[in-house]
């Protein structure tokens, strides 16, 4: 889906009200470029951060309360840097009705910026009309139901906000380079042998088994690293669960959970705390200990050491290539022995971020992984 905005021959000037379409197909008009945002998430650090690198909250005027909570190493990370982002205003959801119209009209933003997955509960309870009367535009991004398909008109609706269409191109290419570095060189291979990948979601943040994908987001990333998700014929949509009898019935070859540091919502939870700077010896021990639930004990990839944990915010920000990249690795070790994920996620720091890279985004029961 392309930008109406963003195809104009020359950059907007300060102050020019143009007209943007937004992932759902929206015309929103907007005046560019945008000194005051609203984020429906305070995990949409992880794409303003790549187009503000020098200061990625210098726009944020209010942003909803989970970045802390769910990513809880990643946010204490950018709060060492940036330390007054303790004090950016915190809105309810839209999906429960806690979100305040009137705490918004007071923060005077240029634009909200609403994640896909809200669109429902937004037009439910009439926000995009309520704002609306009040002068405020919302738009909506998409890193999360479908995003190999809609982070890079995310991007450029985002760039083009923030006046910052050069930066959000430059990201877009070095994003599609690193994605051509795995799907190339399936391309070019016959007769490759698929193996069949179980991805659980958020294991451990439950006593509940198992949150899976289906044929999108993490599942689709398995498959363009060229393995076979096991749920995409049995979860008809993005995200759904699937039982232990399935687990063992399927006996896959590779199993990959997420995970991240949740202290904040289940404390002392057998959750996988990877992430920034976290421990491989504490997180490689969590996951060992998920592995002696029902429905993975003796299925094969726990026998073979084929397990592995990656941190779960890749299924919800535009760094998803990094996934990709490291499912390659762990999928066909010897076709991709010299391509290196944690390389490629410092160079996106290095390149695009104001965080320096700390490594602990993956971990492996498999030696050498």
């Amino acid at each position: 889906m392309l930008l109406t905005a963003a195809l104009l021959p020359s950059p907007a000037s300060a102050g020019d009200l143009v007209t943007v379409t937004d992932i759902t197909g929206r015309k929103v008009e907007v005046e560019v470029p945008v000194e005051k945002v609203i984020l429906g998430e305070g995990r949409q650090t992880y794409f303003t951060a790549v187009l503000d690198s020098e200061d990625p909250f210098k726009r944020v005027v209010g942003w909803r309360d989970d970045f802390e909570r769910a990513d809880h190493d990643g946010y204490r990370q950018y709060l060492e840097s940036f330390p007054a982002i303790a004090g950016i205003p915190k809105f309810g959801s839209m999906r429960n009705g806690t979100f305040d119209v009137e705490q918004a009209v007071a923060l005077k933003p240029d634009v909200l910026i609403l994640n896909l997955d809200v669109k429902a509960a937004t037009d439910e309870g009439g926000y995009i009309e309520k704002l609306a009367k009040v002068g405020i535009p919302v738009v909506f991004v998409d890193f999360r139901a479908k995003p190999m398909e809609n982070t890079e008109p995310s991007m450029r609706l985002i760039g083009k906000l923030y006046g910052k269409e050069d930066k959000a191109e430059e990201f877009i290419a070095f994003r599609a380079a690193e994605i051509a570095k795995v799907t190339d060189r399936l391309a070019g291979r016959t007769g490759l042998k698929k193996p069949v990948v179980f991805m659980e979601r958020a294991a451990g943040y439950s006593d509940d088994c198992c949150m899976s994908f289906g044929n999108e987001n993490f599942g689709k990333m398995v498959e363009m690293a060229g393995g076979i998700n096991m749920a995409r014929d049995i979860i008809p949509g993005t995200f759904g669960t699937v039982n232990p009898e399935q687990i063992i019935a399927a006996n896959p070859d590779q199993i990959i959970v997420t995970g991240a540091n949740w202290e904040l919502n289940v404390p002392g939870g057998n959750w996988v705390g990877v992430g920034s700077g976290a421990d491989p010896e504490v997180t490689s021990g969590k996951l060992a200990n998920l592995m002696t639930r029902p429905g993975f004990a003796g299925v094969k990839a726990v026998t073979d050491g084929n397990v592995h944990a990656i941190w779960h915010q890749f299924y919800n920000n535009p760094y998803q290539f990094v996934a990709v990249q490291q499912f390659a690795k762990w999928l066909h070790p010897e076709l991709f022995q010299d391509l290196d994920p944690d390389a490629t996620f410092k160079e996106l720091h290095d390149r695009f971020l104001p965080v320096d890279y700390r490594p602990g985004y993956f971990v492996s029961l498999r030696t050498g992984s």
